[in-house]
């Protein structure tokens, strides 16, 4: 973070603008009613700012922000929600010529949200972002996007806690390896928008053991190296256990999974804490990011009514995921 400015040079407030008197009929809605990322988009578009030009002012305000976290917070992709991120959102309004609390006004009224309301959906552009996050992390491990294995099972168990966030997940995986020497396999964590992949545990769990690891934090993208005791050769297979503690973000509306390649079986379960149960559950697919979602299928919440799952018996490219409703 940029040091903050000297008390002898306050930081420098845009020159006035139409908006310190007479707010736009289109702003002013936006900042009556929201949502957060609605307001903020028609305020910096009142302005005439490129988002380049935000984070500089933000910067004279000693706050430092990304330019891909404005991008993220004006499309609804991400939420504000550190200290730090707040005190972003206090110096937007000043150097929007924004009425006090008028954007953190809505950021809390997002927190009341009606119980009914599912969190939204991450948006095509977040996951295409999230993909070339994710291959320039497997760049620099070294990691082909397959590593040399195909997926012969893998169950996964996710965990929903009290306050419906992602507490974590378990995975049971079983590969194959098509060419010799493959010692290690890179797992893959997306948490959910306003998550701290930096606060993540990585837990090998039976047959591996963690080695490199990196993150991004705008997207909430993790890798982690799970290194194997021996290499493998053509056709051997390797069963091994690990997971994800995360906890990081707020309430998760949705959890799947993306398959470059075609593979094994997989099955993923849903498991939700006692008195934080969704109204309705269902599973989808997709072809792609781009794609809408399609198959969509009502799933009954079993197992003393705290968890869903869905059996895929043979994954085909694509996205598989379970999304649920709250109440």
């Amino acid at each position: 973070m940029r040091p903050a400015p000297s008390p002898t040079q306050p930081p420098t407030r845009l020159p006035a603008s139409p908006l310190a008197d007479t707010v736009p009929a289109e702003l002013a809605s936006a900042l009556r009613t929201g949502p957060f990322h609605v307001a903020l988009r028609a305020a910096i578009a009142a302005r005439r700012l490129p988002l380049q030009r935000v984070r500089h002012h933000l910067a004279r305000h000693g706050v430092s922000v990304g330019v891909t976290s404005l991008s993220y917070w004006q499309q609804g992709a991400r939420r504000p929600q550190r200290a730090e991120s707040l005190r972003a959102v206090r110096a937007l309004e000043q150097i929007l010529d924004l009425p006090e609390e008028s954007l953190i006004r809505l950021l809390a009224r997002a927190d009341e949200r009606p119980d009914g309301e599912r969190p939204p959906a991450r948006s095509y552009r977040s996951l295409v972002e999230a993909a070339d996050v994710l291959q320039a992390l497997l760049a620099e491990l070294g990691s082909p996007l397959d590593g040399g294995l195909h997926t012969v099972g893998h169950h996964e168990r996710v965990r929903i806690g009290a306050d419906r966030e992602l507490l974590g997940r378990d995975s049971e995986h079983i590969v194959r390896a098509h060419r010799d020497g493959v010692d290690r396999y890179v797992a893959i964590h997306h948490g959910d928008p306003g998550c701290a992949p930096e606060r993540t545990r990585i837990l090998a769990l039976d047959n591996c053991r963690t080695g490199r690891v990196r993150w991004h934090h705008d997207t909430g993208v993790l890798v982690a190296e799970l290194l194997f005791d021996a290499r493998l050769r053509t056709g051997e297979t390797h069963m091994f256990r690990y997971g994800f503690e995360d906890g990081t973000a707020g309430a998760s509306g949705e959890y799947f999974r993306g398959f470059s390649f075609a593979g094994g079986q997989y099955a993923l379960q849903v498991r939700f804490a006692k008195g934080a149960l969704p109204v309705r559950c269902h599973r989808f697919t997709q072809h792609s990011a781009a794609a809408p979602r399609a198959g969509r299928r009502e799933l009954t919440l079993s197992g003393s009514h705290r968890s869903v799952h869905l059996v895929e018996p043979q994954v085909r490219a694509g996205i598989i995921g379970i999304e649920w409703d709250w109440e």
